[in-house]
């Protein structure tokens, strides 16, 4: 039962917190001369834009809160956001930011009411355990968004590299069949349906129209997602002379792609096979304990 005492302490806290956020709003502001440049600057305020036209067009109440959020809160208070794994999985970072708040006040939701239940059942705790448990739980979900895309990105990233051995494939074919380097890039792009050569087919339609070479803007995509691979094939495509040499640079670059992923999926197998023998070899421990000590024991009693 909820004592005088704790309902004294919670109308404590909840005045000093709202005093404190009143103080915090009217305190002279100090800006992060690192935000301020970032704000101002080209990117920054494409950055804006896209924020105000993702206002405009956002139907979701995350969406809506994301967009309320990154206008609102400051950016350091973010911590250290994925950029580069949402750009990779297509996330704007108003949603990714929606998603941040929600799950927080779940976290802060989710302790009062496992207490509630508990009360309802006879079982009382103290008014500290669900606030200290709504301040974790909040923390650990907050930052729960982050660690999925980070995961989602690394499982794209495999997934586009199994794909881009596929496609160093076909551009080596069109460029032996007589095509252009451009020409046989955009047209392997075409042959896919997957996300992997849509997004490289997007990547080669923006270039065309904004006067960038190919593999310049293949190199950017690879420096914007932190896919070395992609950035390789560029390369060989800037450098590479019109003929045979253009498919046989190719297909070798395609076979280390393919090789360093068998080597990868070598490495994982041998990992799951390691954690399978381990509980194989604690039970022989056990087992051989079993038997050897109840002998031991005998023979030191017979002695």
């Amino acid at each position: 039962m909820t004592t005088g005492l704790q309902i004294a302490l919670a109308g404590g806290a909840l005045v000093g917190l709202g005093v404190a956020l009143l103080l915090w709003r009217l305190a002279p502001a100090r800006p992060d001369a690192a935000d301020v440049v970032r704000r101002y600057s080209p990117q920054g305020v494409r950055d804006r834009e896209a924020t105000a036209s993702a206002a405009m067009s956002t139907t979701s109440a995350t969406e809506r809160l994301g967009v309320w959020a990154l206008r609102t809160v400051p950016a350091p208070w973010w911590g250290r956001t994925p950029t580069r794994e949402l750009a990779l999985l297509q996330i704007p970072l108003h949603r990714h930011y929606g998603s941040k708040i929600l799950y927080a006040l779940v976290g802060l939701v989710i302790p009062p009411v496992g207490v509630y239940v508990l009360s309802v059942v006879g079982i009382t705790m103290p008014i500290a355990v669900p606030a200290a448990g709504s301040l974790l739980a909040a923390a650990v979900l907050f930052w729960l968004p982050d660690f999925n895309a980070r995961d989602d990105a690394r499982k794209a990233r495999a997934e586009f590299n199994r794909a881009l051995g596929a496609y160093i494939d076909l551009v080596a074919l069109e460029r032996l069949g007589g095509s252009g380097s451009r020409e046989a890039m955009e047209l392997a792009a075409k042959v896919g349906d997957n996300w992997v050569f849509r997004r490289i087919s997007e990547e080669l339609a923006r270039s065309r129209w904004s006067g960038v070479a190919p593999w310049d803007a293949l190199h950017a995509l690879a420096d914007e997602l932190r896919l070395p691979d992609l950035a390789d094939l560029g390369d060989v495509m800037r450098l590479t002379n019109e003929g045979s040499q253009v498919y046989d640079q190719l297909r070798a670059r395609s076979e280390s792609v393919r090789a360093a992923m068998l080597a990868a999926e070598l490495a994982k197998a041998n990992a799951a096979g390691e954690r399978m023998t381990l509980p194989m070899s604690l039970l022989s421990v056990v087992f051989l304990v079993i038997l050897v000590v109840p002998a031991l024991l005998q023979l030191t009693g017979g002695a």
